[in-house]
């Protein structure tokens, strides 16, 4: 057996390099596909050389910041981490990077060195830590492959109804594995205490809970596209004392008094800066009337403060002390997309992802505290992982916009969708302009911009891919999958 799942990590490999070489990808899933095709248990076996285990991070926004996050705190404490971070989340994906920690270590030797850190399993020597972000939809059949040392389930948006199908039905397959032997009895569960659709998930089990606390970023009602506003318990209509993103805030119910709980780890103070700058003071990590611990991350927007807390709720559920966690905040800059910044053609070109209501509507509440006039690439795809309905735009509060902007350029599979969604918003057709193609859309818009200027693109999922693949076309960036 050892044998066969040998050639099959070498066939495997093989199809990943030669998708790199011929220019099809990164090989990110690929030879995961290939592997677990081959050998069906190549997760399970590559998995259980992780001394530290695997923590997977899973929800419907910030998945992939928030591991990067936890990653770079658990380096900053000296462990070997092993992670999916070009964003490759299915069983694939997750596989192929136990398959490149495995060649790699065989390459180089590692396995023979140790770390710098405190003689805990995730260091060299002793296999190191997984850290995966995982689809929603996958979650399970991970798990169930390779128990996890720990599970954080962050948010549940609307998002790719066609695929996922009510949020409901993604609440109840996260139920039923928290239910699960796929979670031992080891296994701790960091929740979102702001989201009542997580935050009584699993309560007979190891759980730590995170949320904000500053009432000065929230507001007192829900958005009209709020997803989760009715009790899970009872059925009946959620009060909010306080709202932060989307429909996460302080919530209750009045009628069974089902309410958020009190979090473990919390964003006391929360001070937003613009797309590249957020300060926290976190409370909790002493425990109770302990010292609070004072963080910055080169990330902006309320968004980023929960990826922020729940990734430091993950690091001190791990054992990571605060300096090493106050270390690896500061060093993440924003991952592919996440307001990743591109310079082109004398412009800098931010890549704000916005693929459901929700995303979409807290890009735009930072947009809205950037210098005017801003100029704007809006890139609407409805490919599979896009979701194939793209009605979810009438749900954006695009309109606050209207007032601040300079230029405005329409892209993508479904531009003329945007250009409806516009026109009725109460944009005048003659302050846009829509392009069907990409790369003339970019012409357009860093044409509109002026020069020195900041353009921000706006695009879904696969339309990201696209503009992405343009700019490395360009010479303007590198591919994704080379993010680390």
């Amino acid at each position: 057996m050892r044998c066969v799942g040998r050639l099959a990590e070498m066939i495997a490999a093989s199809a990943g390099a030669l998708s790199r070489a011929t220019g099809r990808g990164g090989g990110t899933s690929l030879p995961g596909m290939v592997l677990n095709r081959l050998d069906p248990g190549a997760l399970r076996r590559l998995g259980g050389g992780l001394g530290g285990g695997a923590v997977y991070i899973s929800a419907t926004n910030g998945k992939t910041t928030t591991a990067r996050l936890l990653s770079a705190c658990l380096r900053a404490d000296g462990r070997d981490v092993t992670a999916n971070a070009a964003g490759a989340n299915l069983a694939s994906g997750v596989t192929a990077a136990l398959l490149a920690r495995k060649r790699s270590r065989r390459a180089t030797g590692r396995a023979r060195r140790r770390g710098r850190g405190r003689g805990h399993g995730e260091t060299t020597g002793c296999g190191g830590i997984g850290v995966f972000e995982v689809d929603e939809a996958a979650l399970s059949e991970i798990a169930g492959a390779l128990q996890p040392r720990a599970v954080v389930l962050m948010n549940l948006f609307r998002d790719q109804l066609d695929r996922y199908g009510e949020l409901e039905a993604i609440t109840e397959r996260w139920s039923d594995l928290a239910r699960s032997h796929s979670l031992g009895p080891a296994t701790t569960l960091v929740l979102n205490a702001d989201d009542p659709a997580l935050a009584h998930i699993g309560a007979d089990l190891n759980v730590v809970l995170f949320g904000i606390d500053d009432p000065a970023v929230g507001r007192r009602e829900l958005p009209h596209a709020a997803d989760t506003v009715r009790c899970g318990s009872c059925g009946g209509p959620l009060s909010h004392d306080l709202v932060t993103v989307g429909h996460l805030g302080h919530w209750r119910c009045d009628g069974c008094g089902l309410r958020r709980p009190e979090p473990h780890i919390s964003a006391r103070r929360v001070r937003l800066d613009g797309l590249d700058h957020l300060e926290l003071t976190i409370a909790g990590m002493n425990g109770p009337g302990g010292a609070d611990l004072e963080v910055v991350a080169g990330l902006g927007g309320l968004h980023n403060a929960y990826n922020v807390t729940a990734a430091i709720a993950t690091a001190a559920a791990l054992d990571v002390p605060a300096e090493a966690i106050g270390e690896g905040i500061a060093g993440v800059q924003a991952a592919f997309g996440r307001a990743e910044q591109v310079s082109l053609d004398g412009r800098t070109l931010r890549l704000l992802l916005a693929k459901n209501p929700t995303g979409a509507n807290e890009n735009i509440r930072c947009l809205l505290a950037e210098p005017a006039p801003l100029n704007l690439l809006v890139v609407l795809n409805d490919r599979t992982a896009d979701g194939r309905d793209p009605s979810w735009i009438w749900d954006v509060d695009y309109e606050p916009l209207w007032d601040r902007i300079g230029s405005v350029t329409l892209a993508g599979d479904r531009c003329w969708e945007l250009a409806l969604r516009f026109s009725y918003g109460g944009l005048d057709p003659a302050r846009f302009q829509v392009r069907e193609s990409l790369p003339d859309a970019l012409d357009s818009a860093v044409a509109a911009t002026p020069p020195g200027g900041v353009l921000y693109a706006l695009p879904t999922y696969t339309a990201l891919l696209d503009l992405r693949a343009e700019l490395v076309r360009r010479g303007a960036t590198h591919d994704f999958w080379q993010e680390t």
